[in-house]
C-alpha cells in the first residue's frame, strides 16, 4: 500500500493535469506554478506534513497568479518558467520576511535604532 503523501501527491497532480485543460487556465503557467511548489515542499524537510500541503498550496496559487507580473517584469518570456520562478519564491520570501518581522522590534526599527 502506498503512503498516504504519496497517494495525495497523485492527486494533486492528475487534478493539476486536469484542471489545465479547462478554458481560460494557462496550462503552461499552472504546470510550471506547480512544478515550483513541489520543488519547495520536497525540500521543506523540518515542517510537517500538513503544512507542507498548506504552504504547496499557498505556493501554487499565488505563482499562478503572479505569471502575468514575472512575465511583464523579467526577461522571462515562457510561461511555465515564470510560474516556476514565482511559486519558488513566493513562500521562500514570505517566511524571511515573517522571521524578520518576528526578531526585529519594530518600535526600534521604525524610530531608526538598530536594535
Amino acid at each position: 500500500m502506498a503512503e498516504p503523501s504519496t497517494t495525495a501527491t497523485v492527486i494533486l497532480s492528475t487534478s493539476i493535469g486536469l484542471a489545465s485543460f479547462l478554458p481560460g487556465i494557462d496550462g503552461s503557467a499552472l504546470i510550471g506554478a506547480f512544478a515550483g511548489a513541489t520543488l519547495f515542499v520536497m525540500t521543506s524537510k523540518e515542517l510537517g506534513i500538513f503544512t507542507r500541503l498548506i504552504y504547496l498550496f499557498i505556493s501554487l496559487l499565488m505563482g499562478y497568479l503572479l505569471v502575468p507580473s514575472v512575465l511583464a517584469h523579467t526577461p522571462i518570456a515562457e510561461p511555465a518558467l515564470a510560474g516556476f520562478v514565482a511559486s519558488m519564491f513566493c513562500i521562500t520570501l514570505a517566511l524571511k520576511v515573517m522571521q524578520y518581522i518576528e526578531n526585529t522590534n519594530l518600535k526600534n526599527l521604525w524610530w531608526g535604532k538598530s536594535k
